[in-house]
């Protein structure tokens, strides 16, 4: 076997935009989600539109051109 072959497995800081903060292990230090047990409308059980970054409308531009056709 090869020594030093697979990464560092360390904790992990994740930051979501509802501003919940956790740790989990990953290969990086820091990384940070849209979206997290705390507020998806899943686990709150409120509903609610969650559209990260405009997802939804880019879906809806990229029907609109497929219709078209």
């Amino acid at each position: 076997m090869k020594e030093n072959l697979h990464p560092k497995y360390q904790k992990c800081t994740v930051n979501c935009a509802c501003g919940n903060e956790f740790e989990v292990h990953s290969l990086t230090s820091k990384t940070s989600v849209g979206i997290c047990s705390q507020c998806h409308p899943f686990f709150t059980g409120k509903q609610k539109l969650v559209d990260t970054e405009g997802r939804v409308d880019a879906f809806n531009r990229r029907y609109a051109k497929a219709m078209k056709k």
